[in-house]
């Protein structure tokens, strides 16, 4: 067994069109969306009756693929408000940026708050993590050299 690639990272959403915006503000580029439903959706997530509207998106140098899902049925389930990043099975998503200051200023009339404060690892990086749409943690690093 070898793992070929990774395909993308999911991410379930209230609010699709928010999110999209907020992701392709960041610098995503839409790649498609479409609306999945049928025996095979429901076999594969493990839910009767699946409708759910779908945006795949990709980074500008295509390397990542990342993909938004706003489930219509069965209602989605709110998850814990703001939950800690050392949560079990949290999750989180990297990105890579130019200018960590300019980003975060572009991002926060879309809703993203920073979660700690911009951090700088020894000469090699500033990071943070910040709060995007539904609460999703992202990590946010600028390479310095």
């Amino acid at each position: 067994m070898t793992v070929q690639r990774m395909d993308n990272v999911g991410i379930v959403v209230g609010d699709l069109e928010a999110a999209i915006a907020f992701f392709t503000e960041l610098g995503l580029e839409v790649e498609g969306t479409t609306q999945v439903e049928g025996p095979w959706a429901d076999q594969c997530v493990g839910l009767d009756g699946v409708v759910c509207d779908v945006a795949m998106l990709r980074t500008p140098d295509g390397s990542g693929r990342f993909e938004l899902a706003q489930y219509r049925h069965p209602v989605a389930l709110p998850a814990p408000d703001n939950p800690p990043h050392n949560t079990l099975g949290m999750h989180r998503v990297m990105f890579a940026v130019d200018d960590i200051n300019d980003t975060i200023t572009h991002l926060r009339p879309y809703g993203a708050e920073v979660v700690g404060s911009v951090a700088q690892f020894g000469d090699s990086y500033r990071l943070c993590y910040i709060r995007g749409p539904e609460g999703i943690l992202i990590g946010l690093a600028q390479q310095l050299s």
